[in-house]
């Protein structure tokens, strides 16, 4: 990737512990910067319409607004941020589905960081944000 600004991300994981994780994790590619993070679906909406990130890494299961519910809202309220659902659910049960609600790619929870981080540029490239 050319040197510019970083991909923006925002986590959205209802496990505080695997938000810790991703950000620790994401921080060691320099082409990407976690810009905010929320344990709810309600939460997560609200701050991408005020962030508007890049890409949000998206999880499926959380209270108040699941990720199935919040992805069509994301997309309303932030329509160039790019959204990669992450969650325990079988991809083969679920990835039409996040896709079919707009989210650019489903990844099990099991994927390793360099499927991840590749999702997250994939995702960027797709959706024809700057680099």
């Amino acid at each position: 990737m050319s040197k510019g600004a970083p991909i923006r991300v925002f986590l959205c994981d209802d496990v505080e512990a695997f938000r810790a994780l991703m950000r620790f994790t994401l921080a060691e590619d320099e082409a990407i910067e976690v810009v905010g993070e929320a344990g709810d679906g309600d939460t997560g909406v609200a701050a991408v319409a005020a962030l508007r990130p890049d890409v949000v890494l998206l999880d499926l299961s959380m209270p108040r607004c699941d990720g199935m519910a919040a992805i069509p809202r994301m997309r309303r309220e932030s329509p160039d941020t790019a959204i990669v659902a992450l969650s325990g659910f079988d991809a083969d049960r679920m990835a039409a589905a996040v896709r079919e609600r707009g989210a650019y790619a489903y990844l099990e929870k099991g994927a390793g960081v360099d499927e991840i981080r590749a999702a997250i540029h994939g995702a960027h490239a797709h959706a024809g944000a700057p680099a």
